[in-house]
């Protein structure tokens, strides 16, 4: 089989661990997926089946022949999704799914097939936006969750090698006819910047892509607690980068409008999902719990210790002390 070179030591890594590959039967996935078997790297595979396509369903069925040709497991969620706004809500169900999966099957890392085209997208989509390194930089190789790491294998490679890929060795797959619709912004950004600037320019965006993820690291502050799910660190004027990056762990992205409200308010919720707040010195993140009922001892605690309200429940689910939480943070940031 033809194999698509990568200098980058990530797939030896992945054979230590327990992987989950997010397939669709496109391109990328498709190519993610032989890639692995070529270098006996151990995963399973898991499709979300949206039902908008009169092909959906065929792919759900090559999906499965791949599975059982190759000895892997398979996770298929089918849905059908109403209303505005499809790419957030499906995105929401996807994660919500592969969530379940990991945690079920005790998986150490989500293995997803973005590439550098999208990457280029993403880029695109922030900058026309106003944006700082961090953000423009948008997506890494390696991404730490609550629980597992995302890993993108393919990050640095084109659309155009991984088609060569699957040409030069015979692989089927499919082609999703909504990848051209321009009605969605991305296609657009696709079609008419990302695409035509890959081909005459490949090596000059990777080099400022990667020294984006070097600067990056500069930028995004790294110093934080994490006692189980709860995360607490010291105020300053980075520390809404540093609180869309804790987001992530969590699955969120944080939309302009979420940062805008975090920024505005002493305690908020996201997504209906984790809880923000500060209290002047330092700020928490912690997943939202309700329906927790606090004896008053503990109450008095979190009062006295200046923890946010809408953290408390969860530190009294888990056992978290805030007298003895309330010193750690002093002495150690």
């Amino acid at each position: 089989m033809h194999q698509l070179q990568n200098s980058s030591d990530i797939w030896e890594s992945l054979k230590q661990t327990k992987n989950l590959l997010t397939f669709s039967g496109g391109v990328d996935s498709t190519a993610l997926f032989y890639m692995m078997l070529q270098k006996n790297i151990p995963f399973d595979i898991a499709l979300v089946n949206y039902n908008t396509r009169k092909s959906s369903n065929d792919e759900e069925a090559f999906a499965r022949r791949l599975a059982q040709k190759h000895g892997k497991l398979i996770f298929v969620k089918s849905v059908k999704l109403n209303g505005a706004n499809f790419e957030a809500n499906a995105r929401a169900v996807r994660y919500e799914f592969f969530d379940e999966v990991i945690a079920s099957g005790g998986y150490e890392r989500l293995l997803s097939a973005h590439q550098l085209g999208d990457k280029l997208e993403w880029f695109f989509m922030r900058f026309i936006r106003g944006a700082g390194a961090v953000e423009l930089c948008g997506f890494s190789q390696i991404e730490q969750r609550e629980g597992f790491a995302v890993v993108r294998p393919l990050i640095w490679h084109t659309k155009d090698e991984l088609l060569a890929f699957l040409t030069q060795n015979g692989c089927e797959y499919f082609v999703d006819e909504s990848n051209f619709d321009e009605k969605f912004e991305r296609n657009r950004f696709r079609k008419n910047f990302s695409e035509p600037l890959l081909k005459n320019y490949k090596e000059g965006i990777l080099r400022s892509f990667k020294a984006l993820e070097e600067d990056k690291k500069r930028l995004l502050p790294t110093e934080y607690q994490k006692i189980k799910s709860l995360y607490i660190f010291k105020r300053d004027e980075n520390e809404m980068r540093l609180i869309a990056k804790i987001a992530k762990f969590f699955k969120i992205v944080l939309s302009k409008n979420q940062q805008d409200e975090i920024a505005r308010l002493d305690e908020c919720v996201v997504s209906g999902k984790v809880a923000v707040g500060k209290n002047g010195d330092f700020v928490f993140i912690a997943p939202y719990l309700k329906d927790i009922v606090m004896d008053k001892a503990f109450k008095e605690s979190c009062r006295k210790a200046k923890i946010p309200l809408h953290v408390r429940a969860y530190m009294y689910k888990e056992g978290i002390n805030p007298d003895s939480l309330h010193t750690l943070i002093e002495q150690s940031l």
